[in-house]
C-alpha cells in the first residue's frame, strides 16, 4: 500500500491540526482537556505523577505485534513534539476513507504508546530540567528523577521494538554545507563509544531514511543529522543499547517560526511516515542515512554587522550574533536577545542580517541573562 500523497496530507493538515495547542510553552493544563476529549479509540491512563505531583499520561492505541513507545517534552522547554503528537492523534481519529486506510494499517500492525508530556514541572518553568534540576535525558542510568523511573517502567512493560524520542534543538544549528537552519534533525543513537554499526542501529537508520526522503520533498536542504557521539547516561543511547531501536527527532528553526508552529507540521509528517514505514516493514536501505548532512552550528537569529563597541576605551567594530532565548515572566513566556557570538561572523548564516554603521552595542538592547 502506498503512503498518502504529500498534497493530500498537506490539505488534511491545514484543516485538522490541533489548533488549541500553539506557541513554545505547552503545559499540562493545555493538554489535559484534549486528552480527556480523545475518542474511545484511545486508552488513557495516568502513568504516574511528576516531582510536583502533576499527572503524566500514557495514551495507547493499536493492537499490532510491533510495539512502539514515543515520548515528548522530557525537556520541559521542548514542546514541538507534543504539538505534533496531538496532530497525530487527530489523524488517527479521522474516519474519512483515505485516512482510515493509513491508520488502520498502522494500528493493525503496531501497538502504540505515547507519553505526551514527560516533564510537566520543567514545562511550567520552561527549563530542560525537572523540578529538582535533573536533566531527564542524562538520567537514564541513575534514574534519580520520578519521571525517569516512570519512563523506564513504561519501556520495560511494553518492551517496544522501536522508540521515538522527541526533542527541540536550538536555532544555532544549520545543515552543514548550506546556509539553511536545521529545521528537522534525526539521530540513530550510538550504543558504545566506538559508535558500532549494530543491527539495531541499522534498523533505526532505515526508518530515518524513509522519514528523510519524505521530508526532502517539502523542506529540501533543511534536514540534518544530529551528532552520534555516545553519551553513557543519555536516554536514547541506553535504550538503543538495551535493544529498543530509538529514533531521535530534533525539531528546529524554520524561517520566522519562533513559536515552532510551522516546524510542528514537519515533525508530524516525520512521525506519521516513520510509523507507516515500520508498520509496512518497508525494506529501506539504511546506508543513505549517512548521506543526510551533519548538523553544523553556524546559524544565528540575527547578525548585526560592524557594530561600534568600546574595549579598554578603544573604539572598535565587531559583528554581533544573536540567538533568541526565552524565559517565564509573570507566568508568560518572553523572548529576548542573547549575545551568542561576537567577532568576524562572515562564516555564519541568518535570515536577519543588519548592517548599519551608526549602530552601537548600546543601541541593540541586548541581554546576556
Amino acid at each position: 500500500m502506498n503512503f498518502i500523497s504529500l498534497e493530500k496530507l498537506a490539505y488534511w493538515y491545514t484543516l485538522n491540526f490541533e489548533k488549541k495547542l500553539k506557541g513554545r510553552r505547552i503545559l499540562f493544563d493545555d493538554i489535559n482537556p484534549l486528552i480527556l476529549n480523545l475518542s474511545q479509540k484511545f486508552k488513557k491512563e495516568i502513568l504516574g505523577h511528576s516531582e510536583n505531583n502533576i499527572p503524566i499520561y500514557k495514551i495507547s492505541i493499536g493492537t499490532g505485534e510491533i510495539k512502539i513507545l514515543t515520548w515528548s517534552q522530557m525537556h520541559g522547554n521542548e514542546s514541538t513534539g507534543t504539538k505534533a503528537l496531538f496532530d497525530l492523534f487527530n489523524f488517527f481519529q479521522d474516519d474519512s476513507v483515505e485516512i482510515k486506510k493509513i491508520t488502520e494499517l498502522i494500528l493493525a500492525n503496531c501497538t502504540l504508546e505515547f507519553i505526551v508530556l514527560l516533564n510537566p514541572d520543567g514545562a511550567i518553568k520552561f527549563t530542560r530540567e525537572n523540578a529538582n534540576e535533573i536533566d531527564l535525558n542524562r538520567d537514564a542510568v541513575e534514574q534519580k528523577a520520578i519521571e525517569s523511573k516512570l519512563l523506564r517502567r513504561a519501556l520495560e512493560n511494553l518492551n517496544p521494538k522501536f522508540c521515538f524520542n522527541l526533542h527541540d534543538q536550538r536555532s544555532i544549528f544549520n545543515v552543514k554545507g548550506t546556509q539553511n537552519p536545521a529545521t528537522i534533525s534525526f539521530l540513530a543513537p550510538s550504543e558504545d563509544i566506538q559508535r558500532t554499526l549494530t543491527t539495531g542501529r541499522k534498523h533505526t537508520m532505515s526508518v530515518i531514511v524513509a522519514m528523510n526522503n519524505f521530508l526532502e520533498q517539502i523542506i529540501p536542504n533543511q534536514i540534518g543529522r544530529y551528532t552520534d557521539e555516545f553519551y553513557p547516561t543519555a536516554t536514547g543511547d541506553n535504550f538503543q543499547k538495551l535493544g529498543h531501536n530509538t529514533i531521535l527527532i530534533e525539531a528546529g528553526h524554520f524561517k520566522n517560526d519562533y513559536e515552532r508552529d510551522i516546524t510542528r507540521k514537519f515533525n508530524f509528517y516525520a512521525l506519521l511516515k516513520g510509523l507507516f514505514n515500520i508498520a509496512t516493514a518497508e525494506n529501506t536501505n539504511y546506508k543513505p542515512y549517512f548521506n543526510i548532512p551533519n548538523n553544523d552550528d553556524k546559524f544565528l537569529d540575527i547578525i548585526y554587522k560592524n557594530i561600534k563597541v568600546k574595549e579598554d576605551n578603544i573604539a572598535l567594530t565587531k559583528d554581533i550574533g544573536i540567538q533568541y532565548k526565552f524565559r517565564v515572566v509573570n507566568n508568560q513566556l518572553k523572548r529576548y536577545k542573547h549575545i551568542e557570538k561576537t567577532g568576524n561572523l562572515t562564516n555564519y548564516h541568518t535570515y536577519n542580517l543588519i548592517n548599519d554603521e551608526n549602530l552601537s552595542i548600546e543601541d541593540l538592547k541586548l541581554s546576556n541573562s
